[in-house]
């Protein structure tokens, strides 16, 4: 067996981050090669991914990054086994890489996108792949969106304090001055913050699928059967009324102020700032 000097040692573990012992047996299996080393020290990634395919990955973070001028932003999951692992400084590390290849990613959406995103020479996958061997559970990227903004608006984010749970979402404006007013930025941060704590199902009803609709009225119908049958029509309809004001965003009454709808809420901002506002999408993560 070869033998390799502190040196190589120092050398191999500052540039994977790995144990002085595991870096000095991928030096021994290769020979004193670092680049070999290297190779053998991502197997040993590889292989813990492999051996801990079936297992749930319920910790972890949500990351998100907006480009410098605003008008490209990108949220994603990072996911791991134990919320000890989500709190190391490897799977931060990993997460806050994961937010600048989320941002670079050519895709705007799938995970596999992102996987196959190269900045600075280098795989997102391969990183995944070397946390994973410092680490030794399995970590995998659960969610991916980024939005581009193709006219007058805004992109807002937010991210729940827990770091668990993150909401971005679009908002068109009439022109670009009314999209960077204060006021109007403001109520974005604070959409971003009431989709993150309602979790509404769609943007508005035409959004809602009918199915979901039909499972509804079927379970409202079900509970008021032995109501007179004259009335039982009248009250689906109001049950499914305020089924679509509690999972419709634009219907929603707004966390801060609930004398108010969520699109009421916008409206009032964009005049303010001088203009008109909608909102366009959103999405919702969360971990676990």
């Amino acid at each position: 067996m070869a033998e390799i000097p502190a040196s190589m040692v120092m050398k191999l573990r500052k540039m994977s981050g790995q144990g002085m012992m595991d870096c000095k047996r991928a030096l021994q299996e290769a020979n004193g090669n670092i680049e070999q080393a290297m190779g053998i020290l991502r197997k040993k990634g590889l292989a813990t991914l492999a051996k801990r395919a079936e297992r749930e990955t319920s910790e972890g973070t949500v990351v998100h990054k907006t480009s410098k001028d605003g008008k490209v932003a990108a949220m994603a999951t990072l996911c791991c086994e134990t919320d000890f692992v989500a709190k190391s400084d490897d799977f931060m590390s990993a997460a806050q890489a994961l937010a600048e290849f989320a941002l670079a990613c050519s895709a705007d959406e799938g995970v596999e996108n992102i996987l196959e995103t190269t900045v600075d020479g280098k795989k997102f996958s391969d990183i995944l792949t070397e946390t994973v061997s410092k680490i030794g559970e399995k970590i995998q990227v659960g969610d991916y969106t980024k939005y581009k903004l193709d006219g007058p608006g805004l992109v807002s984010t937010y991210v729940h304090f827990n770091e668990k749970v993150g909401t971005m979402v679009e908002i068109e404006t009439s022109d670009e001055t009314t999209a960077a007013a204060d006021v109007l930025r403001q109520t974005a941060s604070d959409i971003a913050m009431h989709i993150t704590a309602t979790k509404p199902l769609a943007l508005d009803k035409d959004a809602i699928s009918s199915e979901i609709i039909e499972t509804e009225r079927a379970i409202f119908a079900e509970q008021v059967k032995n109501k007179p049958a004259n009335i039982i029509d009248k009250i689906v309809e109001g049950k499914i009324k305020k089924f679509f004001v509690e999972n419709c965003l634009l219907e929603q009454r707004f966390v801060k102020d609930n004398s108010k709808s969520v699109e009421q809420v916008l409206t009032e901002a964009a005049r303010e700032a001088g203009g008109e506002a909608k909102i366009k999408r959103f999405v919702r993560f969360e971990v676990g």
